[in-house]
């Protein structure tokens, strides 16, 4: 049911959906709120109400928690799978200190216990619609910037994870042999279909804010390599690995998936982060080592981890940071470097990965100083398993 209050004659400053299932109090602050200016919608029930607020019609949702069917939670959940932004004012009739942390925890703009108090309430509720108005514009110019906007709350960011979790699937980039073009590996890369968490980095990011950094590396661990059956290739996979996955007991378990593909497997290590906080990470990189995965150092030349790093992972083989292989042709202090590096590297009998190669001459210029291999947009684009190598 629902109960439209409407404002005299002066134009309301909020439209607002209020839901609780004790009608005496729906009518209560639905007539407060309309003393302030407000156009109010009162719901008895959370359905009516979503039904509602998808006309985006209205500035804030102010809901009871405790209701039967879908209640005040659920509601959030639901609606932040449309509108990232519209402030939802949580109010119960029975606090308690779980119920005040979950809400405030999942984004909910305030939380109120009943009997509310009137100043309070309408304190927030003007701040909310100042929240609102914030919002979009700070969407707004997001947009005409050409950039990413996401979740404004945790019950935002949870909800476009799950969607992008939903929607992942990876995409394999070559890797081939510097002397011939021949193909050596291909290097698995996350994607999804979100148009939320529109790249990689921003699904790691909201693993991490999520605590959900084991769920997706086990999921992707799992993904990986399953292209590679019956694809009529020896290719190796270079499967990239999170600080975290380290410290994940299940990437050391003998009856995962990946490990039945060890042996062809090398797991790549960000130079860019540091292992300093991963417990037991030599012991666990000489068990993957027993299971016959080998492993590589990603980003060589851009990160601060440093020789004792190094000197834990004693990779097989590394990949140079694209930011030196980019215009290693022209730029002669970048040539000087790669030189160092490569030869470095062959004296530890280590392979050596030129990543980002974009040009025939970057090319010419990276089997020139040494590299063995080579991986970027000149040889293939990443793409369904598993792309052509134009060489």
């Amino acid at each position: 049911m629902s109960i439209t209050t409407e404002n005299d004659e002066r134009k309301p400053s909020s439209r607002i959906v209020l839901v609780d299932d004790d009608a005496e109090i729906g009518r209560a602050v639905s007539r407060l709120l309309r003393q302030e200016g407000c156009h109010v919608d009162y719901f008895e029930d959370c359905q009516a109400a979503l039904d509602a607020v998808r006309t985006g019609m209205y500035s804030m949702i102010l809901s009871d928690i405790a209701m039967p069917g879908m209640d005040g939670i659920e509601l959030m959940r639901q609606v932040r799978r449309f509108d990232f932004d519209i402030p939802i004012i949580l109010l119960t009739g029975e606090p308690t200190i779980d119920s005040a942390k979950k809400a405030i925890e999942l984004g909910a703009y305030r939380y109120f216990t009943k009997p509310l108090d009137r100043l309070e309430l309408v304190a927030a509720v003007k701040s909310a619609s100042f929240a609102i108005q914030m919002a979009k514009i700070k969407r707004k110019a997001a947009e005409l910037n050409g950039l990413a906007n996401g979740p404004s709350d945790m019950l935002g960011l949870l909800v476009a994870y799950e969607a992008a979790a939903a929607t992942l699937w990876m995409a394999y980039q070559p890797i081939v042999r510097a002397k011939d073009g021949s193909i050596f590996a291909y290097e698995a890369l996350m994607r999804s279909e979100s148009k939320t968490l529109p790249h990689p980095g921003a699904i790691l990011s909201a693993a991490e804010h999520l605590d959900k950094l084991d769920d997706l590396g086990r999921r992707i661990r799992d993904l990986s390599p399953r292209p590679f059956d019956g694809a009529g290739t020896d290719a190796l996979l270079f499967l990239n690995l999170h600080p975290s996955d380290l410290a994940d007991p299940q990437l050391l378990e003998a009856s995962s998936y990946l490990a039945g593909f060890a042996k062809r497997t090398v797991l790549e290590i960000t130079e860019r982060a540091t292992l300093e906080n991963v417990p037991d990470v030599q012991k666990t990189i000489t068990t993957l080592r027993s299971r016959g995965f080998r492993v590589a150092v990603d980003d060589l030349g851009s990160g601060y981890a440093g020789l004792n790093s190094f000197a834990q992972i004693e990779p097989e083989i590394v990949k140079l940071d694209m930011a030196i292989v980019r215009d290693v042709d022209t730029n002669v202090t970048k040539q000087k470097l790669m030189h160092s590096m490569v030869d470095l590297s062959h004296d530890m009998n280590i392979l050596v990965v030129a990543e980002g190669v974009e040009t025939r001459t970057e090319r010419d210029k990276c089997v020139e100083l040494g590299c063995d291999l080579l991986q970027g947009y000149h040889i293939a684009r990443p793409g369904v398993a598993f792309p052509a190598v134009s060489w």
